[in-house]
């Protein structure tokens, strides 16, 4: 997806190894192995993004870690992008005809970020007319990849803007908060 807009292989792996998990460190070895890259390859291409402050570096005893700089001026867009091309997201557009007709995803920033969210929060919005038993088995599968439960929620467009008239705080703390949107757009989605 991402292959004609970022042509080296090497670096477009390397950021999505990073964009999918924000939160780790990474050493050279490891980067090699996940992506089963040559060794030469990788090191330039973390040179490089190195250099562009969009990885730092930093030497612990004989390895040198990589991390993502969170105050990169572009993480918040490249974490955008790599999390719609990520595999869950990927897979949820992808089977958009077998879950109806839907007007809304919205996906929480929290979910890019693998932030915890408390057990009354979502990750992810749906709005629309749409076949619950065909959204479970991808859900399933999809926390299956997160490695943990996803909380979602789904509704009727006309539930939903009933809920965001009536201020409801559920609705209005999601809407709130930064979010991806997969379907939809955010300022129609905010009206």
């Amino acid at each position: 997806m991402l292959k004609n807009i970022i042509p080296s292989k090497t670096r477009r792996k390397i950021l999505e190894l990073f964009f999918q998990k924000p939160n780790e460190n990474f050493y050279l070895r490891r980067v090699v192995r996940e992506l089963g890259e040559e060794v030469n390859a990788v090191k330039r291409e973390l040179d490089i993004l190195t250099e562009e402050k969009l990885l730092l570096k930093e030497k612990r005893l004989n390895k040198v870690f990589y991390i993502l700089n969170k105050n990169y001026l572009f993480y918040d867009e490249f974490l955008r992008i790599f999390t719609k091309a990520g595999p869950i997201l990927q897979m949820i557009y992808k089977n958009l005809p077998r879950l109806g007709k839907i007007k809304y995803i919205a996906v929480s920033f929290r979910f890019a970020k693998k932030l915890p969210i408390k057990e009354e929060e979502i990750y992810f919005l749906y709005v629309g007319v749409i076949v619950l038993k065909e959204l479970e088995i991808i859900m399933k599968k999809a926390e299956e990849l997160y490695q943990s439960p996803i909380n979602y929620t789904v509704m009727t467009e006309e539930e939903f803007i009933f809920r965001k008239k009536n201020n409801d705080p559920f609705i209005w703390r999601f809407l709130k908060e930064p979010k991806i949107m997969l379907v939809g757009e955010e300022e129609s989605l905010m009206k």
